[in-house]
């Protein structure tokens, strides 16, 4: 398993796509994750710090593990089968449920807990940008911190 950290989100033109992008915390590779707009938004309020007004489905979820007694230790992506990654969350006593990986990220980022990937995952699926396109990564980086909610409203479909 490799520590991933949370570039952010960016959407894809033309199609619209958010994608959930995560960079290793002690390498070069970058996992790129088509996600939903809804998770998208959960994902990029968070980063932001904006606090919506009555709590999102992720904000309840980590509010149920506290009241419940539980604690979160961390999140994993473990699989990916035909292009649909599978992730973890993974508990105390190591007690695991799984989830989708955009709903796994969005609870990990509200409780602070690691963001892990699976070696095979990563090498299915892990991306290394060569020197020349660091820029690219500086300019995805300024993207995210122009972006504003708004820019994932829902568009149907998803």
């Amino acid at each position: 398993m490799s520590e991933m950290q949370l570039v952010g989100i960016r959407v894809e033109q033309p199609q619209n796509q958010p994608v959930l992008l995560l960079r290793e915390a002690e390498g070069e590779r970058f996992l790129p994750i088509w996600i939903g707009q809804t998770e998208a938004t959960a994902i990029a309020l968070e980063q932001q710090g904006i606090t919506p007004p009555r709590p999102l489905t992720h904000d309840l979820i980590k509010d149920l593990i506290a009241a419940l007694g539980h604690t979160l230790k961390e999140i994993r992506i473990v699989d990916l089968q035909e292009g649909t990654y599978f992730a973890d969350l993974v508990f105390e006593r190591g007690i695991t449920v799984s989830a989708r990986p955009s709903d796994a990220v969005a609870i990990a980022i509200r409780v602070g807990v690691p963001i892990l990937a699976d070696e095979a995952v990563l090498e299915e699926a892990g991306l290394v940008l060569p020197d020349e396109r660091e820029d690219e990564v500086e300019k995805f980086k300024e993207f995210l911190d122009s972006v504003s909610p708004e820019d994932f409203k829902a568009t149907g479909g998803q």
